[in-house]
């Protein structure tokens, strides 16, 4: 998994504490609970969006999409947008690429990848040409528009 130097010195970092604090194993989950009843066991959903919540406030991170906030989702969406938008105006063909991120990103079905497209206008239109190729024979060039 590619990751910035600088996300896997904090990952070291986060392990490092991590073991002063609570003995693991290597089937223990890399995200625990370091506190409470559930002190060494799985990071919960809960406790993870209040962790990103606080991480997000003491960033600064501000919303520019629909939501009041940002959420955790929206990593991977801005990641998997701007990718494809790298593809794109490198000339490579953004559907060939799409089952190697639809499973980088851990979606179940491609069409959740395909799902991103439609949210971005340089990106709907790659969708667009998709259709046109797909269609080929089907669309009359009858010059009505």
């Amino acid at each position: 998994l590619p990751l910035h130097p600088s996300t896997v010195a904090a990952l070291r970092a986060y392990r490092r504490q991590r073991r002063k604090q609570v003995p693991t194993n290597p089937a223990s989950p890399f995200f625990i609970a370091t506190r409470g009843r559930r002190l060494g066991g799985p990071l919960s959903d809960r406790q993870a969006h209040r962790l990103f919540r606080q991480l997000r406030e003491e960033l600064g991170l501000v919303n520019r999409g629909a939501h009041d906030t940002i959420r955790i989702h929206d990593l991977r969406h801005s990641f998997v947008v701007r990718r494809m938008l790298r593809w794109r105006a490198q000339g490579a063909d953004v559907h060939q690429r799409m089952l190697a991120l639809s499973t980088y990103v851990g979606h179940a079905k491609i069409s959740n990848t395909y799902w991103y497209l439609t949210g971005v206008t340089e990106l709907l239109q790659t969708l667009g040409s998709r259709f046109e190729h797909f269609a080929g024979g089907w669309l009359e060039e009858d010059g009505d528009d």
